[in-house]
């Protein structure tokens, strides 16, 4: 009988494996990468705001209509799928830079210039802003500002009042400073006035004198409804703080209507360096637990019910009861732009419920991506949407990946409860872990710092706020018109005193709070498209966006500039091993901390001693004392003065313009309001020995572009405004 031989197998070359295992990473993308699609329109609309200059809104347009052309022409002819894909994305970059500069045009309101003289505003109260470090502030619709025409007359003024504030719907008449929205505090930091472009917020005041009424015409019907919104949300919140006092109850206004006036900023602070800070702004986590909350209640309550249980989807009613829930809640938290995103989210998943469809997938937050976008392109640039978004793509990559444990069929209730209490325990810790490692890397860019243990003290404080104060608070504020709130309140109130103690108790364990300077700023949107890539792609190969997701903790960071002098010329702080000494300790110390706090330095105060200060100038008696002399009076110094100044530093910031320079000066740095109003802010690094006196320079105006949102230079800022 003649034998068998079958061939020995051959092993595939290392080449063979690694094509077939990349073309089965491939494959398993197939349905995903749609995914990719906001992902290039935020590109699209991210390019736009990084540009210097601003672009005509006709090549973009152009650009767009001729990329979808080409892109629904690709797939009518059925070319193959990479080309497609390409096309797809590059429409979509597109359309996402041509869709912000058409809003950025929507959204054109007249900026106030910077007013070199008080003035009187007269105008409705809209609404009342947080407090500032000055006193507390309200948002004004104008109707007249002395010296200004009405085409020059901005929408709204964040005016910041003395006494007591005037309550939505009061009719006031100032005698203020007006300057534009403030400039970015240094080159680089967040940029206010961009924010206020897209709020219609046309200019700050600050009001010289007690707040008068005024006897004004009625305004239009969409200043009255907001009015009258804010003010129901208001009496809302004062009854809030009137059944639980101002230590709980200003933290539960905050967290019903977003009015942060009877906060304290020593108790801020606190939540702030616990990690708690959040729960304080009206984001994705409010709108979850409130739309979540009323789709369970009243799911339960239909199921309580067999004879409506048989006649309606109690998942659909209850879906429709989520919507109507995050849209109250929405006008209630008075609708700013965090809030509003997370209601978009929310109420697409409801959607997603009420057409049988799944409701948390990477394809429904897409969807809600898409739409944010879509409606407010600026929020790419803004800490809240990337925060939430990577939070949320993790969290549901998370959900994607976490593995599917068989139930028991009968087991005793003790094992079963342990079982139920560790699963839940390893599903709070990962959740958070994976929550906070995606939001990291925008803690630290934009923040600049990070609580050390605020992922124990948001693990002890997440059920409490979720099931608890949240809950009670919806309850609370929806039964208090009508006196029936305070048992909910006063449950609220003991769950908030509860979480500020433990907040308390981490901010004050022993480093508690890291302070970490940015890194450059190409490398945070590095750190959104790996984090990105962790979370949309598919399979093992996502692990290598792990290290782009990094970039910010690893990147090495420039080097501190030696001297930094704020917008108008009114303070300064120049580094002396390691530390930032601030020259005009308080002054402007907004700017003082952002700039401090991005360049990773502590800031401390200027030694009396060696320093010869006078009401508006201050310089170093002998060499080595420091670099710089200042004059931040608004009268231009004499001959004679500015002399003593070049004669006394190598560096002289002068906030007035200078005429003429004396013998003194030559060799010195000398700059003037002139600079002040083309620049901003100022950072300087010498550059070459000491005795050269060679500096390099980067104004806040070079890295902020010529846009319509810095139109306006600001060198008349008051030392108390900002």
């Amino acid at each position: 009988m003649a034998g068998v031989i079958t061939p020995a197998p051959v092993n595939p070359s290392l080449g063979a494996r690694t094509r077939e295992f990349l073309g089965a990473q491939i494959a398993a993308q197939t349905l995903r990468w749609r995914l990719w699609a906001p992902v290039a329109f935020g590109c699209g609309c991210a390019v736009y705001f990084a540009l210097k200059t601003e672009p005509p809104a006709w090549p973009l347009i152009a650009g767009a209509v001729l990329a979808a052309g080409l892109w629904l022409g690709a797939r009518r002819m059925v070319l193959a799928r990479v080309w497609t894909l390409g096309l797809m994305l590059l429409a979509c970059f597109t359309l996402g830079a041509a869709v912000a500069k058409l809003r950025t045009d929507a959204v054109a309101a007249p900026i106030a210039p910077a007013m070199a003289r008080p003035t009187v505003v007269e105008g409705w109260v809209v609404d009342v802003d947080s407090p500032g470090a000055t006193g507390p502030r309200v948002v004004i619709a104008p109707v007249r500002v002395e010296g200004l025409g009405p085409e020059q007359t901005p929408t709204r003024l964040r005016a910041t009042v003395r006494g007591a504030a005037p309550e939505p719907g009061e009719a006031v008449r100032l005698f203020a400073l007006i300057n534009p929205p403030p400039a970015p505090a240094s080159p680089g930091a967040y940029d206010f006035g961009r924010n206020a472009w897209f709020q219609s917020l046309g200019g700050v005041a600050f009001s010289l004198g007690e707040t008068r009424p005024a006897w004004l015409s009625p305004p239009p019907w969409k200043v009255r409804a907001a009015m009258a919104v804010n003010g129901l949300r208001f009496d809302l919140a004062k009854r809030i703080v009137g059944r639980l006092g101002e230590r709980t109850g200003g933290v539960a206004a905050a967290m019903t209507t977003g009015h942060e006036a009877w906060l304290d900023p020593a108790q801020v602070d606190v939540m702030r360096d616990s990690g708690l800070a959040h729960i304080l702004s009206i984001s994705g986590l409010h709108m979850a637990v409130v739309g979540g909350f009323s789709f369970f209640l009243v799911r339960l309550l239909i199921a309580a019910w067999p004879w409506l249980a048989l006649r309606v989807s109690g998942k659909k009613v209850a879906a429709w009861a989520g919507l109507v829930a995050v849209g109250t809640y929405l006008v209630i938290s008075g609708s700013p732009p965090p809030a509003e995103r997370a209601a978009i989210t929310a109420s697409i998943a409801f959607l997603a419920i009420l057409l049988d469809r799944q409701a948390i997938t990477m394809h429904a937050l897409a969807v809600a991506a898409f739409v944010v976008l879509l409606l407010q392109p600026e929020a790419i640039v803004t800490p809240g949407f990337q925060m939430s978004f990577a939070a949320t793509a993790a969290l549901v990559a998370l959900v994607e990946a976490w593995p599917v444990r068989p139930r028991e069929i009968s087991a005793p209730w003790p094992i079963l409860l342990v079982q139920r209490v560790g699963a839940w325990l390893g599903v709070a810790v990962m959740a958070s872990l994976v929550a906070g490692a995606a939001t990291g890397p925008f803690a630290l860019q934009h923040f600049n710092r990070t609580a050390m243990y605020g992922l124990g003290a948001n693990l002890a404080t997440a059920p409490l706020s979720d099931f608890v104060i949240m809950p009670a608070l919806a309850l609370g504020a929806l039964l208090e018109p009508v006196g029936l709130g305070a048992p909910f309140l006063w449950l609220a109130g003991q769950g908030i005193g509860v979480m500020l103690a433990i907040g308390e108790w981490t901010a004050g364990l022993p480093g508690a709070v890291r302070t970490v300077a940015s890194a450059p700023d190409f490398v945070l949107p590095i750190a959104f498209l790996g984090v990105l890539f962790c979370c949309l792609w598919r399979g093992p190969l996502r692990w290598l966006g792990l290290p782009f997701a990094a970039a910010v903790m690893l990147w090495p960071r420039d080097p501190t500039p030696d001297l930094w002098i704020g917008d108008g010329g009114t303070n300064a702080a120049f580094v002396d091993d390691g530390q930032a000494v601030v020259v005009r300790t308080g002054v402007r110390q907004f700017a003082v901390d952002v700039w401090t706090r991005r360049r990773g330095v502590e800031p401390t105060e200027r030694p009396a001693e060696g320093w010869a200060c006078t009401r508006f100038s201050c310089a170093p008696e002998m060499p080595g004392t420091g670099p710089l002399a200042m004059w931040w009076g608004r009268r231009a110094p004499s001959l004679e003065e500015v002399d003593a100044l070049c004669r006394s530093a190598p560096l002289v910031s002068v906030r007035a313009p200078l005429a003429a320079l004396p013998a003194a000066c030559d060799g010195r740095l000398v700059l003037d309001g002139e600079d002040y109003a083309r620049g901003g802010a100022v950072e300087l690094w010498r550059d070459g020995p000491v005795s050269a006196n060679r500096w390099r320079a980067v104004w806040a105006a070079e890295v902020r572009g010529d846009r319509p949102w810095s139109q306006f230079g600001d060198p008349e800022v008051s030392d108390s405004g900002g």
